[in-house]
């Protein structure tokens, strides 16, 4: 099964993974953040799909870089630094206490003197990483599947990416809501707002970074939050007038109500004829819809989409 191009993941069979396996991401996301300076919108803090799994990237440390490294094959967490050293803990059945105090145990034999805020981001009833002795679980197969459709995903989002030439964040992993996400701006400021109080564990200040300038954002998270399957999501920030009754593509998408996105369920996605399509016409759909009802100057942002070794005409 997770040697398929688009695997089944059924959010039931593997909640406990994910559960143990978002907090073990915010972990090693978390010592990213505690090294790296602040960049807009929280860029500084994400994860990225790898060959293997998903890494920090290059992380400075005074005069080194260190680097974190999930590897969803071998299933261990790699971390290496730019003297040459390197350790590794096993990813297995484990505690988040072990699985954390092993990590800080191999850090400080690297050399690596990181601390960080023990608390979870974005997560209710949020229990300390060295007190946490509940979340366990770990599941190989789910989570490769997991990061092949993350791998597959990130191939769709990079191309959907070449097409705009305005601001656009990279296609990374956010480990607070534990979703791979690109966004596009319109260029223009938002109207700060108040909001980040609807989110469990993260600071207004964050959110109100976040949102500082029009959005529209797009990505897939594998379910939670009042849906009870994958899904890929497309969102406005601030919505505009008219933007949840916008067509969009294809048929299976909707706009929910309780997530003010649009929604297209994985499984219709991984189903379609054409999986990649299907994808991508969400992603320009949804994003044309934010741009039209937006009023955002799409002449000036939007080009063809790239194609390898050939520039893009000025």
């Amino acid at each position: 099964m997770a040697r398929a191009t688009w695997p089944q993941l059924p959010l039931a069979a593997w909640k406990e993974t994910y559960a143990t396996l978002h907090l073990w991401t915010q972990i090693v996301g978390k010592i990213r953040l505690a090294q790296t300076p602040w960049l807009n919108h929280s860029w500084h803090v994400v994860l990225y799909v790898s060959a293997s799994g998903l890494t920090t990237s290059a992380v400075p440390y005074s005069d080194r870089v260190f680097q974190l490294d999930f590897d969803f094959i071998d299933h261990v967490l790699r971390v290496s630094t730019s003297d040459g050293a390197c350790k590794e803990v096993k990813l297995f059945p484990r505690s988040v206490a072990d699985f954390y105090a092993e990590l800080v145990r191999s850090l400080t034999e690297l050399g690596l003197d990181v601390h960080i805020n023990e608390l979870p981001n974005e997560i209710p009833d949020a229990i300390p990483f060295s007190e946490d002795h509940a979340h366990a679980s770990y599941d190989r197969e789910y989570v490769e599947c997991f990061w092949r459709i993350l791998v597959q995903s990130a191939r769709v989002f990079h191309l959907f990416r070449t097409g705009f030439i305005g601001k656009c964040s990279p296609v990374h992993f956010f480990w607070g809501s534990f979703d791979l996400a690109v966004t596009r701006f319109s260029g223009r400021p938002a109207r700060l707002t108040s909001g980040g109080g609807s989110v469990p564990n993260l600071p207004e200040s964050v959110t109100r970074d976040a949102y500082s300038h029009e959005v529209s954002s797009a990505g897939f998270w594998p379910g939670g939050q009042g849906i009870d399957y994958p899904a890929f999501y497309s969102y406005s920030s601030p919505a505009p007038p008219g933007f949840s009754s916008m067509p969009i593509r294809p048929v299976q998408a909707f706009w929910s109500r309780d997530l003010s996105e649009y929604i297209l369920p994985y499984d219709a996605m991984r189903t379609a004829a054409n999986p990649e399509q299907a994808l991508m016409d969400f992603l320009i759909s949804t994003y044309e819809a934010a741009a039209i009802a937006g009023s955002w100057d799409r002449a000036a942002l939007e080009c063809p989409f790239g194609v390898p070794g050939i520039p893009r005409k000025a």
